[in-house]
């Protein structure tokens, strides 16, 4: 199994959250999303939107990190990254669509790019944004939570793969967790296992390149 991304990319991020929880062994493969590395013609070709991360599996292909994290529950069911019964799983994956469908997009590299070279946007405008949306999500989020320590009950999962790589953006741009009482504590909780300490960003390989 290979996976190409990028170490601060919060969708990579998610995805090596996922395949530690599913303890499954892969090849990473750094794109260096700063120096336009997913534009590169070999890349393109694995990844036609030249985003990360890309995840390969024998002639398999896969894009987009939910997708991908639900092809792994799948393809590797235990342990499990969804909780038994439709409702429950219904809910944590919306839980998890607030972070990767209504905040991280808004707060992406490419976003960030077409506001700066089309409206001029200043760094203080920029960080100004980011706090604003992901503030709105996290709100929200408070309110939908019940930490029994993690989202689903006594184990991590899908939710957790998203909100522990949002936690880190926010964080970057001066967001203070304490404000989110019940994401503080199941970011703790997270914090304390192997497959999110491995995941961190400052531990993956190009995190020094």
């Amino acid at each position: 199994m290979d996976l190409y991304g990028y170490f601060r990319s919060s969708a990579s991020y998610r995805v090596r959250i996922g395949l530690n929880l599913k303890q499954l062994e892969y090849n990473y493969h750094p794109v260096n999303l700063s120096k336009g590395e997913q534009l590169d013609d070999n890349y393109l070709a694995l990844n036609p939107q030249g985003l990360v991360p890309t995840l390969n599996e024998g002639d398999l292909s896969l894009t987009q990190s939910i997708a991908i994290l639900e092809w792994l529950e799948e393809a590797y069911p235990q342990p499990p990254l969804l909780p038994e019964g439709r409702e429950n799983r219904a809910h944590i994956r919306a839980l998890a669509h607030i972070i990767s469908s209504d905040i991280q997009p808004l707060q992406n590299l490419r976003t960030f790019k077409y506001l700066q070279a089309e409206y001029k946007i200043s760094d203080e405008q920029k960080i100004q944004w980011i706090q604003h949306w992901v503030d709105l999500g996290f709100s929200a989020l408070e309110q939908e939570l019940e930490p029994a320590p993690f989202a689903a009950g006594d184990k991590p999962g899908l939710f957790e793969c998203c909100l522990l790589p949002q936690i880190y953006n926010a964080e970057r741009f001066g967001m203070d967790i304490g404000s989110y009482p019940k994401i503080q504590k199941i970011a703790q909780a997270c914090n304390e296992l192997p497959a999110f300490i491995n995941a961190r960003p400052e531990n993956q390989t190009d995190s020094t390149l």
